[in-house]
């Protein structure tokens, strides 16, 4: 029920735990808008703790403010202070929402329509001298700026903000960097090296050129999370070893897969291909462990990985053609 009430209200920049919008939607969002917008600077924002650190209180008042049945608001409240069990010991925290709770991101989707969504709009209308862009999915906030003097102005604004409501920026991630079709020429005018990149959602936004020469935004999977996918393959894969190669192969073809479903978009190509020879190797090794009399070649695992793994191509369209479709002007 408050899923239905607050979709009336929420803004069109706010994609995290929505229905009908998900994590492609805020990336093809956020892509079309640093390429078709005057856009030359990147305030990539991280919220120190958030699903710990909001306030309660604030959290009821917000809702008192929509909710006129006391019930809701009540049973709000009980959820609130139901606490979390873990590890066999339940503890109740006066901050934060229960996580895992089915409640918890809409309840958060709540506290920042309030605390920074209708705040930004505002701002943006009547304090930017240039344009403007938001995308948030959860506590994940990137907002792009045509002056540098208006993305300064924007981060001191939402860090005093944040701080009336009991959120803070953290000072190592937060960051402002310059950023867009004209980041590379302006840079090298005076004398610095490449952009830098930013993180969303999984991938690393870099600042590239098509092979005529035009400006290309180039999204490549975070290397960190690829590690991290690799090193769990891995440990997975010591666990089965001595499965029948068929049964590896099918929950391999899976893994893959999955991975490929969310990752395999435009200009992303040297990332699944790396990925799955990073896979394919692991597999080879791992059936080389299983006998010091096995002999597990390149030629016979390149064979085995043809068959059981998916192949690395694009699966996804790029970002204006599916972003023209969801919103058609």
């Amino acid at each position: 029920m408050l899923n239905a009430i607050y979709e009336e209200d929420f803004l069109g920049f706010s994609y995290g735990f929505r229905p009908g919008r998900g994590q492609h939607d805020a990336l093809d969002a956020l892509s079309v808008a640093i390429c078709e917008t005057r856009v030359n600077w990147i305030l990539d924002a991280d919220i120190r703790s958030f699903f710990d650190g909001l306030s309660q209180a604030w959290l009821v008042r917000f809702l008192e403010h929509r909710i006129g049945d006391e019930r809701i608001v009540r049973l709000v409240r009980k959820w609130l202070k139901a606490g979390v069990l873990e590890d066999g010991q339940w503890s109740v925290s006066e901050t934060g929402t229960p996580q895992g709770a089915v409640a918890s991101p809409l309840l958060a989707n709540v506290y920042l329509h309030y605390v920074f969504d209708l705040w930004a709009e505002q701002w943006r209308r009547r304090e930017a001298t240039g344009n403007v862009i938001l995308v948030r999915y959860a506590d994940d906030i990137v907002a792009g700026f045509e002056h540098e003097a208006d993305a300064r102005r924007f981060w001191d604004a939402m860090r005093m903000r944040f701080e009336q409501f009991g959120l803070e920026l953290h000072g190592d991630k937060t960051r402002l960097l310059e950023f867009g079709r004209h980041a590379a020429t302006r840079r090298r005018r005076r004398g610095l090296g490449r952009p830098e990149t930013f993180a969303f959602l999984g991938f690393t936004f870099i600042c590239g050129k098509s092979l005529r020469g035009a400006f290309l935004l180039l999204r490549r999977t975070r290397s960190d999370r690829m590690r991290a996918t690799l090193q769990d393959i891995k440990d997975q894969l010591r666990e089965r070893m001595h499965a029948p190669i068929p049964e590896q192969g099918r929950w391999l073809g899976r893994v893959v897969a999955g991975f490929f479903a969310y990752y395999a978009v435009p200009t992303n190509s040297a990332a699944l291909e790396r990925f799955h020879s990073g896979v394919t190797d692991l597999w080879r090794r791992a059936l080389k462990a299983r006998s010091q009399r096995a002999r597990m070649t390149w030629e016979r695992i390149n064979k085995l990985a043809d068959e059981w793994l998916p192949a690395p191509r694009i699966l996804h369209p790029w970002p204006n053609q599916r972003f023209a479709v969801k919103h058609p002007r």
